[in-house]
């Protein structure tokens, strides 16, 4: 494992526990890289950390439960991770969740709320937590998650849109403080999108197996391409909507 092309390198997975995180989980560690995972749900967490250890044959992947809706804990956590591996250089914010309407006038509120911690705050904080670190690292990376609703709104999605919009729009900001850090020379680290419309993995082609998820992308895909931002220097994929699906 140390002949990867993330070989040495100390990689962060936000939202480890689920089947998006355990695929990056295991497509990084296969890469080389030393991976950290992160998750609410401390069972879930450690079945993945399991599952990417055995499938990349021993490769060092470790996990944390960690409360990302707190921003001091989520600093502790960085600091930890820099002082026990030497190095940061990425994050991967697979942290999700969605709720939608039939309609627009049948938004909840409550919705929002929701999904503005879920998927604003933890993006908010990681990115501030980690920030430094990545920018210490000669090849760091922050990776967002989105989905296409972002872009292209649909009325009973108002709620979940919105959230998305929100946390490209500040990873955005990361990117152009990573452009503005490195000067004439141009960025050292990056922040960059992959853009879905939906994942699907093996579980859910099995409780739907007439189901054709069209345009959605599968989770080992998306490892896939979570893995390729770092084959690309940070100039290229800082501040870019990377398209995993047709754009709307």
């Amino acid at each position: 494992m140390g002949n990867g092309a993330l070989s040495g390198a100390v990689v962060v997975v936000a939202g480890a526990g689920g089947p998006a995180g355990r695929a990056a989980l295991l497509r990084l560690a296969e890469a080389g890289a030393t991976v950290v995972g992160a998750d609410n749900d401390p069972e879930r967490l450690a079945e993945a950390v399991d599952a990417a250890r055995y499938g990349a044959g021993g490769a060092a992947v470790t996990g944390e439960p960690v409360d990302l809706l707190d921003l001091d804990s989520t600093r502790d956590w960085a600091q930890r991770v820099e002082k026990d591996f030497g190095r940061i250089d990425g994050v991967v914010h697979l942290v999700g969740g969605w709720r939608g309407s039939e309609t627009f006038i049948k938004t909840s509120l409550d919705d929002w709320d929701f999904l503005e911690l879920l998927l604003v705050k933890t993006v908010q904080h990681t990115s501030l937590a980690f920030f430094e670190a990545l920018q210490r690292s000669d090849l760091g990376r922050y990776v967002l998650i989105s989905a296409s609703g972002a872009t292209k709104p649909t009325a009973g999605n108002a709620a979940y849109a919105a959230a998305k919009a929100a946390a490209e729009a500040w990873t955005l900001a990361l990117a152009d403080a990573f452009r503005k850090a490195g000067g004439a020379e141009g960025p050292t680290s990056a922040a960059a999108i992959l853009v879905v419309k939906a994942l699907v993995h093996d579980a859910m082609r099995a409780d739907r197996p007439n189901a054709k998820f069209a345009g959605f992308t599968d989770v080992k895909d998306l490892a896939e391409a979570i893995a390729g931002v770092w084959e690309k220097s940070a100039r290229e994929v800082n501040g870019q909507r990377l398209w995993l699906t047709e754009k709307p």
